[in-house]
């Protein structure tokens, strides 16, 4: 009887050539898990960058109010003023020290508010740049993302050394944007 021949030399080169393969496209795996990693950092940027935005436009509210607060109590200050200044014309002098307690306090309030007006805008201003640095690290990180595929798609490591450093530049801006 015949026995069969099987052709293990053809399938043990067939084998070497496999794993040749897998060693030289190994670094892929390595792409992979950098982009799902920077996909993480890029998700934390976003995440924070809509925190800070939301920060600054309730603190512009809130100085926004407190400017038109301001303005009641200058409209009240004129009142009072204008108040003063008939009774003056009218009696020949304004006995009245009411209207200039009143007065003063207006005054007192209104500086005031201008202080507690001028922090909130101030922090406004500072939740908006912090805002923009984490909108900067998400744009970043995206371009390293979409670099990183290129790479794997035209099997060219020298895109993925650049995607990584883009992710650095990424990261950069990340950590300012938490300082």
């Amino acid at each position: 009887m015949e026995e069969l021949e099987v052709p293990t030399e053809n399938l043990h080169e067939k084998i070497h050539e496999i794993a040749e393969e897998e060693k030289k496209e190994k670094w892929i795996m390595y792409v992979a898990l950098s982009t799902a990693f920077i996909a993480v950092l890029a998700a934390i940027a976003s995440l924070m960058g809509g925190h800070h935005e939301n920060e600054a436009l309730l603190e512009q509210l809130k100085a926004s109010d407190q400017w038109a607060y301001f303005q009641a109590k200058g409209i009240k200050s004129e009142i009072a003023m204008s108040t003063s200044k008939m009774l003056t014309a009218v009696n020949g002098k304004a006995n009245d020290a009411d209207l200039k307690q009143k007065i003063d306090k207006y005054e007192k309030e209104k500086a005031e508010i201008k202080t507690l007006a001028t922090e909130f805008e101030s922090s406004s201003k500072e939740h908006l740049e912090r805002h923009l640095s984490f909108a900067k690290s998400v744009t970043i990180f995206q371009i390293s993302i979409a670099v990183a595929a290129i790479a794997i798609l035209t099997r060219r490591k020298l895109l993925w050394v650049i995607s990584m450093i883009s992710a650095v530049g990424g990261a950069y801006f990340l950590i300012v944007g938490f300082l």
